[in-house]
């Protein structure tokens, strides 16, 4: 059986888990004014920044599943924040672009900048660069292992 480990040695993937869902929390917490969860934000985020996208692309870009991301924009078009139309060359695939309703909503949510500053703010530059070699290493040596199996 596993003793239950004391909080001072909890693991780097332990404390990535806990930052991550601090800043989500934090995230959802100023966007229910708004009616928006943080996965329905990325997705918003994603077509905001890189323009209208197929959602088969989209899905892969955010590294969502077909099912999640599938309810999560039948959400949005009900909310009238996103269109969903057969693209051009494809007709199987849905093109995905932001509404009037849309940009509008954008430019009301707030700007999350100060989450990160939040967390990460004062912390040497060094440690951080750092953090993110060592995190992006493994997530890519977990990512090849999966693509193994």
């Amino acid at each position: 059986m596993h003793e239950q480990a004391d909080i001072r040695d909890l693991s780097v993937a332990a404390w990535t888990k806990r930052c991550y869902f601090a800043g989500r929390a934090l995230m959802d917490d100023r966007l229910r004014p708004f009616d928006l969860g943080s996965t329905q934000w990325y997705v918003l985020w994603h077509l905001v920044n890189n323009g209208p996208s197929v959602q088969r692309d989209l899905g892969r870009a955010l590294e969502l599943e077909r099912a999640t991301l599938s309810g999560i924009i039948a959400t949005l078009v009900r909310k009238d924040l996103v269109a969903q139309t057969a693209d051009g060359g494809d007709q199987r695939q849905r093109l995905l672009t932001l509404t009037a309703a849309g940009q509008a909503l954008w430019r009301r949510i707030p700007d999350f900048s100060f989450i990160h500053n939040a967390a990460f703010g004062g912390i040497d530059e060094a440690d951080l660069a750092t953090t993110i070699r060592v995190l992006k290493s493994a997530t890519e040596r977990l990512q090849a292992l999966l693509r193994e199996e």
